[in-house]
């Protein structure tokens, strides 16, 4: 297979790829939502993902390159008056996006505040414990990936690099430290960001004291949170150091550790591209597994066939099914979000449909700031329609599994949206969950867990 070498373009390059691939387009919209949305794609994605020929209503095209529509009227309207005024300078146009930025609950689900563990009162950098089982780590050298989702729930750390919006440290041993700490925790998720951008050599530095004869004893896997095998699958083919990170891999199985690759695949284009095919052969033959897993979109996968089609070719090439997750309230979730009743639809529909093998998949899911919630169903209890509801994973881990139910709202688009059922003030969990945030400064929830806390 011929290597293919890396080219990224940005907004200045948007340009330059209308004129060359679609001249009918409106440039500037796009540009002005590219000045409130990262933008980030490359020539893997230009070349081989988007339909040119339907850009207006292609899904790659939608999820790669910011769109007008992400943006309120007034707020395009803004953008595009201040990118046409010869007086704007880059100062005040950066304050405009910002402005706009700050109304778009930039970091939901309390990243920031509730997830951050602490040591002797203080926040851990780049650390993040909400569960107890798992802690997510986020690497310096991941702060950016191959190319940027346009619904990207973490868009924030992509707007202001080097400021206080990212996750990041280049600790390694305050990894492998906190791990032995706490006992409980038996999976770290490296994440971003795409911890694929990194080097082999980078990778191996992190993973290093989490494998091998003097790693945690208690500690079973790591996870590796990437849209690579969609965005570049090159780095795993023909990157020059394509072999080096299989080695690295095939290591850490070797090592009687579990190894994940948590692929982040959005529509079956990705999947379908020879490379990527080639690239999930070979990280398949190092021992690692490979889980699928993305959110439902408007205007990019908001109907089953998609989803069908994409979970069965998964299956067939060796991915297992892990998620289909609902659009966070974050960003431009008003151009994105499906309602729940819809959501809940198509992932029926599209899981009726698959074959026993492939119907490892579990949702709708919503990460929301108790903890992952699944919406089960729609049901009628004593003439109350409802939306039956049950944690997967959650702050207080005796609240997983417990099924609990919603007035059935079909406008509801996320959590917040919900009432409980049956004439109840508040759902069973609200009154200890208000108390933990309350407790933020002796530690995240993840810690507390391990505690006894909760």
């Amino acid at each position: 297979m011929l290597p293919k070498n890396y080219q990224l373009f940005s907004k200045s390059a948007l340009p330059a790829l209308f004129k060359r691939f679609q001249p009918n387009l409106d440039g500037d919209k796009f540009i002005a939502a590219a000045h409130v949305f990262p933008m980030r794609v490359n020539n893997h994605v230009v070349d081989d993902l988007i339909d040119w020929s339907n850009a207006s209503t292609d899904p790659m095209f939608r999820l790669s390159i910011p769109q007008p529509d992400m943006l309120r009227p007034h707020h395009l309207n803004s953008i595009l008056a201040a990118m046409r005024s010869p007086d704007t300078t880059k100062v005040e146009m950066r304050e405009i996006s910002e402005s706009i930025r700050r109304l778009m609950n930039p970091h939901p689900a309390g990243q920031k505040e509730e997830n951050v563990p602490r040591v002797n009162g203080e926040p851990v950098a780049g650390l993040q414990h909400k569960y107890r089982e798992t802690v997510l780590f986020f690497p310096s050298e991941a702060q950016f990936c191959h190319a940027f989702c346009t619904y990207c729930f973490r868009w924030a750390q992509f707007t202001s690099v080097g400021s206080d919006q990212a996750f990041k440290t280049s600790d390694r041993d305050l990894l492998v430290q906190y791990i032995q700490q706490h006992p409980r925790v038996t999976d770290v998720l490296f994440t971003g960001g795409d911890p694929m951008v990194m080097s082999a050599s980078a990778l191996r530095h992190y993973t290093k004291g989490l494998y091998g004869p003097d790693s945690p004893p208690h500690f079973n896997t790591i996870r590796i949170g990437t849209k690579s095998l969609a965005w570049w699958p090159y780095r795993f083919v023909t990157d020059p150091d394509a072999k080096e990170t299989l080695k690295l891999f095939s290591e850490i199985v070797n090592s009687g550790k579990h190894l994940t690759i948590q692929a982040h695949f959005s529509h079956p284009r990705e999947v379908e591209h020879p490379v990527a095919q080639e690239a999930i052969k070979l990280i398949r033959m190092t021992g690692a597994q490979i889980r699928s897993q993305a959110p439902l979109i408007n205007h990019v996968n908001n109907d089953p066939d998609t989803w069908e089609s994409m979970w069965k070719l998964q299956t067939r090439l060796g991915i297992i099914p892990y998620y289909m997750f609902v659009e966070r309230d974050t960003g431009a979730r008003d151009y994105f979000s499906v309602p729940l009743a819809e959501v809940l639809r198509i992932f029926k529909t599209a899981y009726s449909r698959l074959p026993g093998t492939a119907r490892t998949v579990r949702g709708p899911s919503m990460s929301a700031g108790p903890g992952k919630v699944c919406v089960l169903g729609k049901t009628t209890i004593n003439n109350e329609e409802c939306f039956a509801l049950m944690f997967l994973q959650s702050r207080n881990p005796k609240w997983t599994e417990r099924i609990f139910f919603a007035k059935y709202n079909r406008e509801a688009v996320w959590l917040d949206d919900l009432e409980p059922a049956f004439g109840e003030t508040e759902f069973f969990f609200q009154k200890e969950y208000d108390e933990q945030r309350e407790m933020v400064n002796i530690g995240s929830s993840g810690q507390l867990s391990l505690s006894g806390e909760v």
